[in-house]
């Protein structure tokens, strides 16, 4: 059994982390800063113990995604979040920018060239302002002639669409819908 100590240590990491925090992180920053080993399963139980503790009385729980832990707001308190976010945010993604951040997820690493294909305009305001939101990161560059710059989804583009794998992701059939189609359908 853990001690309450290392658990408020470890819901204080979490709390404050503005993204998803490792297990591995969780364990490094414990151990520098009160010098104390501890494995992965004493971590772990201090991680199930804070979520208990946030079960049943909290507007928050603690949430296992994107190979980390998070603090969210639970599903039944969505809407009341989303009416201040949305109040809040007078700098949505636009349209463009949308579909560069969605052209980047499913096919990425891509260049920006790639994209400007796929779409069929300049991209360049688009990727730059992903950039800023931290919702796309560079990965190198391709091995191509004038080498270009290789853009994927970031930690933070995992985090706010709550997915742990890009697999996750909608596939086409998936949103398809039958008034979408043209014609009849043979069968």
């Amino acid at each position: 059994m853990p001690n309450s100590n290392l658990t408020q240590h470890i819901e204080a990491l979490i709390f404050s982390s503005a993204q998803s925090i490792t297990l591995q992180e969780i364990t490094q920053a414990i151990q520098m800063s009160l010098n104390e080993n501890h494995t992965y399963d004493v971590v772990i139980q201090c991680i199930d113990d804070i979520k208990l503790k946030y079960n049943d009385n909290f507007a928050i729980e603690l949430v296992h995604l994107n190979n980390g832990y998070q603090f969210l707001t639970k599903k039944k308190y969505h809407e009341t979040v989303n009416q201040l976010q949305l109040q809040r945010s007078k700098k949505k993604l636009s349209q463009a920018a949308m579909e560069t951040l969605a052209i980047i997820a499913y096919r990425q690493p891509i260049t920006k060239l790639e994209i400007e294909q796929i779409r069929g305009v300049n991209s360049d305001y688009s990727v730059q302002r992903l950039l800023e939101k931290e919702l796309i990161s560079i990965n190198g560059k391709a091995e191509t002639p004038g080498r270009p710059i290789l853009y994927v989804t970031s930690t933070l583009f995992m985090d706010y669409f709550n997915l742990n794998h890009l697999n996750q992701l909608p596939q086409l059939k998936d949103l398809a819908r039958d008034e979408n189609t043209i014609g009849e359908t043979a069968e």
